[in-house]
């Protein structure tokens, strides 16, 4: 069974930038498209960021600009930059792997608090 685990959460002042981790443990990497989803308290879970087999990316428009998402597959590890951080960025980060459509794994999630 595939295993996620992100590192790299914490509390940070607006304006201030943290990067989160996310190591993949029992399965290939490489085969999988990794995205970074985040739900805040009263919110549905929402994707964030999202990187292919090919590294293309994709972000959600309010972390455009902000926010960077990357891949090694060398070390099973995603990560995301976050910089110019808002206090609406407060919210439970959790990494995500899917395989085609069958296969999808998470993470057990890192909160992210971003004090005004």
């Amino acid at each position: 069974q595939v295993q996620l685990v992100e590192s790299g959460g914490g509390l940070v002042q607006a304006g201030g930038s943290l990067r989160l981790s996310c190591v993949l443990s029992r399965g290939t990497f490489s085969i999988y498209a990794m995205g970074w989803y985040r739900q805040a308290p009263g919110k549905q879970r929402e994707l964030v960021a999202s990187i292919t087999t090919d590294g293309s990316t994709q972000y959600v428009d309010s972390v455009k600009g902000r926010f960077t998402i990357s891949r090694d597959d060398a070390k099973n590890t995603v990560s995301l930059q976050m910089n110019s951080l808002k206090p609406e960025d407060t919210a439970v980060y959790y990494c995500n792997a899917k395989f085609r459509l069958a296969y999808s794994y998470w993470g057990q999630g890192t909160q992210v608090t971003v004090s005004s």
